[in-house]
């Protein structure tokens, strides 16, 4: 949350500045400029202040977290976004939280898991048999032997047969949000692993509550950055800023949009790793759900697996709130996205009333879609690197003219597709940017 004092000086500054006839860049010229408020910007900012740097961060929405976000738009919140902070054992999250007094306890279990085919329970031995095949995932693809090569997941799993393949390939949907085809086996070889904690307070609360006393100016799209001279531009519909140094920490789909110009455009090896990452679509929908529970537990999971391309899972009443939040993935989040939460609701509604039972309907409430693959300040969940681009994350993060740094979830490494890993990278671009002279 931001003071008042922040407010006053940080998201109304380059208006003010600009009506009054003063340039903004003349009335503020800090060493740095980091671009978006989500976790790698914050905590690239707080390395920049721990440093003794003057740090402005511009930030397009109206509020902070970027892809960590607490909704709670229904009443009882949700995190819309990220969810878990994975590999907490290293998790720079897991100590700020302690810092800050959080709990984080592991992932609960919930209360148990059905599964459905086109709304129905499904039989014991298609349950066996899915079990079955995402069991071989991970085994198949942590002891692929790929060389030199950089298979897609849909190729490492295919010598399953055409009956357990794309089963097992529909996995992916739910972890990476994404089709296996589009998902570089290598890349998926690397990220990290390790313990799952959670937020019950939210974790887009979380890094909303890190971004305290930073100098940050909401409501300020970036729509060009000129970095040929020795002090790099920063242009917002406010005004021009300067700085010494800039971090862009907007995800992969903003920076493959075109809604940030480059002056000059970003080099060539730059442009070619931005083409081999594409974005996730993992998307949530919370619905609020009143009154009766049908003598569901809270916590417990449905699983709708009728379809290996449209997968959905249904997290009932989590933590004894009245939601009902589904997930799903790939193409078939896409469609849901792009037809808009009216849409989404009737769809989920439909099989949810299939799964329960007709008196569904009347309990169900309205709807909270944050669809990140048609959020301009998004375009898409997560980054994913495509198939023979596993080394395209290196080249994303290497520093641009020694004044400009790419930085977020997709330069993360192992880290990639959290927000553990965005403030690693956060750290990192904001360390090199502290050694320059000012």
């Amino acid at each position: 949350m931001l003071d008042r004092r922040t407010l006053l000086t940080g998201a109304g500054a380059l208006a003010m500045s600009a009506a009054s006839g003063h340039s903004p860049a003349r009335a503020a010229e800090p060493d740095a400029v980091v671009i978006g408020a989500g976790a790698a910007g914050i905590a690239a900012a707080r390395q920049l202040q721990a440093a003794g740097r003057s740090v402005i961060v511009l930030e397009a929405r109206d509020r902070l977290g970027g892809r960590t976000f607490t909704d709670s738009s229904l009443g009882p919140s949700y995190d819309a976004g990220a969810m878990f902070i994975h590999w907490a054992e290293r998790n720079p999250w897991t100590e700020i939280a302690r810092e800050l007094g959080v709990q984080t306890p592991n992932e609960s279990r919930g209360g148990g898991f059905q599964l459905f085919q086109s709304g129905k329970p499904m039989p014991a031995g298609d349950r066996a048999r899915r079990r079955g095949a995402f069991g071989e995932i991970d085994r198949r693809l942590d002891n692929a032997d790929l060389d030199d090569r950089d298979l897609s997941v849909a190729q490492v799993l295919s010598d399953l047969g055409p009956d357990l393949a794309p089963v097992a390939a529909s996995g992916m949907l739910l972890s990476i949000g994404e089709e296996s085809a589009r998902i570089s086996a290598r890349d998926y070889q690397r990220l990290w692993a390790g313990e799952d904690y959670v937020v019950p307070s939210g974790y887009g609360n979380l890094v909303a509550r890190y971004a305290e006393g930073l100098d940050i100016r909401l409501g300020q799209p970036v729509t060009a950055i000129d970095w040929s001279g020795s002090r790099v531009a920063i242009t917002t519909a406010s005004g021009t800023l300067r700085a010494r140094a800039c971090i862009v920490t907007v995800p992969v789909g903003v920076l493959k949009s075109g809604a940030i110009r480059f002056t000059p455009q970003l080099p060539a090896r730059t442009r070619d790793a931005l083409a081999g990452i594409g974005m996730g679509a993992l998307t949530k929908i919370a619905l609020k759900v009143a009154g009766d529970r049908f003598g569901i537990a809270p916590g417990t999971t449905y699983f709708e697996a009728g379809s290996a391309e449209r997968l959905i899972s249904f997290d009932l009443f989590p933590d004894d709130r009245d939601l009902v939040i589904g997930y799903c993935g790939g193409d078939f989040a896409r469609d849901l996205s792009t037809a808009g939460a009216g849409a989404a609701r009737e769809q989920i509604i439909d099989l949810l009333a299939a799964m329960v039972g007709t008196e569904f309907r009347k309990a169900a409430g309205p709807v909270s879609f944050p669809a990140w693959w048609t959020d301009p300040f998004s375009h898409g969940s997560y980054s994913v690197c495509r198939p023979g681009h596993a080394g395209a994350r290196d080249i994303l993060a290497e520093p641009i003219g020694g004044k400009l740094w790419l930085a977020g979830e997709a330069t993360a490494g192992g880290g990639a597709m959290t927000a553990g890993g965005a403030a690693l990278a956060g750290r990192s671009a904001a360390a090199a940017a502290a050694r320059l002279k000012v």
